[in-house]
């Protein structure tokens, strides 16, 4: 009920900019541009957690960023889910853009190379043949409670509807859930976090199947050491491992929830095999399409490759 409340005050009632509090707008052009107006970029933590995923990040995490995504998250400025979803789908592209570099090198080979396509607007729509599956990063259930609403869920319909619009055939699969309670993490260094969240992620027990034969991007809002992505991609691999098993119990959320439901309605190169090869229980044949790749709104400015010296 506080979910659909706040949507529909956000419907009637005067918005301020999430970014810098501009009123009567939902997010200013500068605080636009400063979300989706640079391309995305690949990121790494610095120290670099093991199993951590190939990373693609829309945005540094900073000033109107920073402010749009803390409105959305704890201030239930629900209004800004599509901007933040365009953002997140951006970076999913951009990952998709490198690992359909790579599969072109490949498919010279046998003479066949697939087209993208682009949009009106100019947006560069990697043409793809298996679907996108978007993992959001679950959130711990008190905080849902606390907020009313789950934001990383919410913003991958929203990425997900973006990126159809594009002619990429992408779905969000809501198959992780914490099998333990974990910690707050404000506060913790990157070994606290990684220790904080060892083991605490599974795939619920019907996931393995709906991932099958997907290419996986685990989303979130926000990466900073890379431990929550970690275990999430371990997670993954685990239950999509041959003779691998998903942990039998019920999914957390059913699928005729509000944000279900908005998804039918939102309008507003392969990474190097090594991660195949190398991740713990991880074995050639595995029922994924491809390696697990992530894709975020922010990062720590300092975690961009381009910045790296």
């Amino acid at each position: 009920m506080r979910g659909w409340w706040q949507d529909l005050t956000d419907l009637v009632l005067p918005a301020e900019c999430g970014g810098c509090g501009t009123p009567r707008t939902v997010l200013c052009a500068q605080c636009r541009a400063a979300l989706s107006g640079a391309a995305p970029r690949r990121v790494r933590p610095v120290p670099e957690p093991p199993g951590l995923p190939a990373v693609y990040a829309a945005a540094p995490y900073a000033d109107a960023v920073r402010a749009a995504l803390l409105a959305h998250k704890e201030r239930g400025a629900l209004a800004l889910a599509g901007a933040l979803g365009a953002a997140l789908a951006g970076a999913v592209r951009a990952g998709s853009r490198e690992a359909r570099a790579v599969r072109i090198v490949a498919s010279w080979r046998d003479g066949a190379e697939g087209a993208g396509t682009r949009t009106g607007d100019g947006r560069d729509c990697a043409g793809a043949t298996d679907p996108v599956l978007l993992v959001p990063v679950p959130s711990a259930r008190w905080a849902v409670r606390a907020r009313g609403h789950d934001p990383v869920r919410r913003i991958a319909f929203a990425a997900a509807a973006e990126l159809r619009r594009c002619g990429v055939p992408a779905r969000v699969v809501p198959v992780l859930r914490h099998r333990r309670a974990v910690a707050d993490q404000s506060g913790l260094n990157s070994r606290q976090r990684l220790a904080n969240l060892a083991d605490a992620l599974e795939v619920t027990g019907s996931g393995a199947r709906l991932l099958a034969g997907g290419r996986v991007v685990l989303v979130d809002d926000l990466v900073t050491t890379g431990a929550t992505l970690a275990e999430a991609a371990r997670a993954v691999r685990e239950a999509t491992a041959p003779g691998g098993t998903g942990k039998t119990t019920t999914a957390v959320y059913r699928r005729a929830t509000w944000e279900v439901r908005e998804e039918r309605t939102a309008g507003s190169a392969e990474e190097p095999a090594k991660w195949t090869r190398d991740a713990p229980g991880m074995a050639a044949g595995n029922a994924l399409a491809g390696p697990v790749r992530a894709a975020v709104i922010a990062a720590a400015p300092d975690s961009f490759e381009k910045n790296r010296n």
